[in-house]
């Protein structure tokens, strides 16, 4: 058996209250890795098209990435997926903290569950022992709650556990799966998945050891890695939220091609973490505004708002930094929460959603709408996405006053936001229409307020605005799971440096981020590239962050390392594009129309184009992108179907088989 590998899954059958072991074979983990790609082949042939994404049928995988304990650096990540209640097809959702290594110290590289458990549960695995437990007790506790008796129950200190709250009991669409006391596995609506099938949790403290092919080695690559990422002590020291402001602005006048460099990025994400763009990201277009009609300059100026968010006010509030497992970064922290208690240091995504989405310039009411929020178990992006859309619909007269349970609901009202993201919680009032996103509640309310629910197939749309850079206008519409900003971007593709690890890729030139430099028909093929590498990534554990140093850390080194392979790059590219065809293939197996179903509303591509700020007028080539795009990843542009030959291609003839006749 090859190195790095656990080589069998668990099976466990909630209806049933059964284990099964399921070995793993070579080939499969040449062809796949583990992670999103174990999962996603394991799944596309073992969901039933059709199925109901909260009902029996139903298959809830959790995985481990292939590096994982391997002793690589910032391959910690784990993986939830399953067929989603919130898109209707492919979901998964990827997240850090402590966990990976856990799933694979229990002796798997994969736990999945199917059926419904007919009373609450959790799974706990002790050594070699495994037993479902009786959950009742702890059904309708907080996640952080759950998390903290979940491991006093296991008896073992270093034990590691994932839950759900009230927000995945009550069967949330835009709920999360929650580990390491607030950080969430958030997209896709997977914490419903997790509560129709009344799973409260998962506790892990086994002992089995994870073993390394070449050990020596990847502590040199280690070595040689680490001693590029220390540098530039000097930049953090001087390195101000002031300058990154100053920065956001000269992005958006200079008449010349800006991009963050590698070296930049890592000192600004050690010092701030994500937020470091705050206020930047508000100045130069990057951040939707006023649920993406506005713009910041205009309706979330540095003076009166964007700058009450300053990063340099968020992490005076830091008590400690917070590493996920083997991370070096540490761009998390532990902030404290006026009026005593401790909570994750919100990210970037969390206060723009909730800040400049909403025009809230309320430091307080963000701090503690995060908790609030992690506690439940509820999306931060979906949530805001949610109470941004209900302002609109109130701004528009299509819901009045009475419908919203009187709440003076305006942008910026803290108040009254704080109370209506306590009904989405509770699913009272107009919050059980809103618990569900955007999507669900635009048809349930009509009177054309889908114009102003911004989702792509029921996802909200992430922080980062498509207008700003069209690379996020492709991945948001056209990958497998839409609406997700840690894909691909312009801007990702930079940090990438994929020329580096994939001899024959054209070289970044510096993309711009500035309107009037955006020439998307040179760009499409480094970003079909990193459409692949990201599923690559995610079939390793590996986090965004972490190759996003300029091409400095070493995955395909440390993937031959850690295995025992002797591969060459372009067969691990080929691995995440067999994976991005398997995800895109469920979709069609289970109804869905990509280019219809997926498609981004006007004001996501400047259809309706703003008319202040460094967007405005901007408007975009979707098709000439879309096609570009379709074309350079072997899917029909007329159906962004994966094509045949392509399947036939990367070893799936038998899916392209099944999907051929539909």
């Amino acid at each position: 058996m090859i190195q790095a590998v656990m080589g069998k899954v668990l099976w466990i059958d909630l209806s049933k209250g059964t284990f099964q072991d399921e070995e793993i074979d070579d080939k499969m983990y040449e062809s796949y890795l583990t992670g999103v790609g174990l999962g996603a082949r394991l799944l596309y042939d073992r969901i039933p098209a059709g199925a109901d994404p909260l009902g029996k049928e139903n298959i809830l995988g959790l995985t481990s990435g292939f590096l994982c304990g391997t002793g690589a650096l910032f391959m910690g990540r784990w993986m939830v997926m399953a067929k989603s209640p919130l898109t209707g097809g492919w979901g998964d959702s990827n997240c850090g903290g402590n966990f990976a290594p856990a799933i694979k110290s229990a002796g798997y590289d994969a736990i999945f569950f199917k059926g419904i458990s007919k009373k609450p549960v959790y799974l706990k695995i002790v050594a070699d022992n495994i037993e479902l437990v009786d959950a009742s007790h702890l059904w309708g506790l907080d996640a952080i709650e759950t998390e903290t008796r979940l491991i006093e129950e296991s008896g073992q200190k270093r034990a590691r556990a994932i839950t759900i709250g009230q927000s995945g009991e009550k069967l949330s669409l835009i709920s999360g799966i929650v580990n390491d006391g607030g950080r969430l596995a958030a997209r896709s609506g997977l914490g419903a998945v997790m509560g129709s099938k009344r799973l409260k949790g998962v506790v892990l403290a086994g002992k089995t050891k994870i073993h390394t092919d070449d050990a020596a080695k990847v502590k040199e690559l280690n070595k040689v890695f680490m001693k590029w990422f220390k540098k530039g002590a000097a930049l953090e020291k001087v390195m101000s939220a002031g300058i990154l402001s100053n920065f956001g602005k000269v992005m958006r006048v200079s008449p010349v091609n800006m991009a963050v460099a590698p070296e930049m990025f890592k000192t600004v994400m050690k010092k701030f973490g994500t937020i470091a763009v705050n206020v930047a990201s508000s100045e130069n277009g990057d951040s939707p505004v006023k649920n993406w009609k506005g713009s910041g300059t205009k309706d979330f100026p540095v003076g009166t708002h964007a700058g009450k968010l300053n990063p340099q006010k968020i992490i005076d509030r830091e008590t400690k930094k917070y590493n996920c497992y083997s991370c070096p970064l540490g761009c998390g922290g532990e902030v404290t929460l006026k009026g005593g208690g401790v909570s994750h240091k919100p990210e970037y995504e969390t206060t723009s959603a909730l800040g400049s989405l909403l025009l809230n310039n309320d430091i307080e009411t963000l701090f503690n709408l995060n908790d609030l929020l992690n506690r439940a178990g509820m999306d931060t992006i979906s949530a805001g996405g949610a109470v941004a859309f209900a302002i609109e619909c109130i701004e528009q007269g299509v819901l009045s006053k009475d419908d919203v349970g009187g709440l003076d609901l305006t942008w910026g009202n803290a108040e009254a936001i704080t109370v209506l993201i306590k009904m989405m919680i509770a699913r009272e009032g107009i919050g059980d229409l809103l618990a569900d996103g955007v999507k669900v509640a635009a048809q349930k309310i009509g009177k054309d307020s889908g114009r102003y629910a911004m989702h792509a197939g029921g996802q909200e749309l992430p922080m980062h605005d498509s207008r700003f850079d069209p690379g996020f206008a492709v991945s948001y519409a056209l990958e497998p799971t839409p609406g997700r900003h840690t894909n691909h971007g312009y801007q990702w593709i930079d940090l990438f440096a994929l020329h580096s690890m994939f001899p024959g890729l054209p070289k970044t030139k510096h993309i711009s981020l500035v309107k009037s430099k955006y020439d998307p028909t040179d760009k499409w093929v480094l970003q079909v590239a990193a459409s692949k590498f990201m599923q690559l990534v995610n079939a390793a554990g590996g986090c965004l962050f972490g190759v996003q140093m300029g091409g400095h850390l070493p995955l395909i080194a440390y993937l031959n390392a850690a295995s025992g392979w002797d591969h060459e790059p372009d067969h691990y590219l080929q691995i995440g594009e067999r994976i991005q065809a398997l995800r895109q293939a469920f979709n069609f197996k289970h109804g869905i129309q990509p280019l219809k179903d997926y498609a981004l509303p006007d004001r996501a591509t400047g259809v309706e184009p703003l008319v202040s700020g460094p967007m405005k007028g901007v408007t975009l080539d979707v098709d000439r992108l879309r096609e570009d795009f379709l074309r350079g990843m072997r899917w029909d542009p007329q159906t962004a179907k994966p094509t045949k030959a392509a399947l036939v291609d990367l070893g799936l003839a038998d899916v392209a088989t099944e999907i051929d006749a539909l």
